[in-house]
């Protein structure tokens, strides 16, 4: 059975910081690129940051490049996300994926190309 399961979401104010964690089980971790998504009420879910097996290439959003990090931790089978200078606009539930890919591509930041999913945690903003 695949599990992947976040946690570290909670209420901040601006300019705080987060790490998110992810951890896994039932898939070989070290096979498959990670993924942080996020959804916010009313909007469609969108890519943050992703990762390949190795944690050698990564891909990150606009919004996130510059205050985010994602990592990972293959012995551990983990994946994190540390957001560094929380807004506002970064409240959302953020989802940890997993997938298998031949190559990065532009349709890497699809929800649709990610296999498996997270419940999510939540992560609140406040100014």
């Amino acid at each position: 059975q695949v599990l992947l399961a976040e946690s570290g979401g909670g209420s901040v104010q601006t300019g705080d910081s987060l790490r998110l964690s992810c951890v896994t089980s039932g898939f070989t971790f070290d096979t498959h690129f990670m993924g942080w998504f996020r959804q916010a009420a009313g909007k469609e879910r969108e890519m943050v940051a992703a990762l390949s097996p190795s944690g050698g290439s990564r891909s990150y959003s606009q919004f996130a490049t510059g205050r985010f990090t994602i990592s990972r931790d293959n012995a551990n089978k983990s994946a994190f996300l540390q957001l560094n200078g929380l807004q506002p606009e970064d409240t959302a539930i953020y989802y940890c994926a997993a997938t298998q890919l031949t190559a990065w591509s532009f349709t890497t930041k699809l929800p649709e190309k990610w296999m498996y999913w997270g419940q999510g945690t939540q992560v609140t903003v406040s100014s």
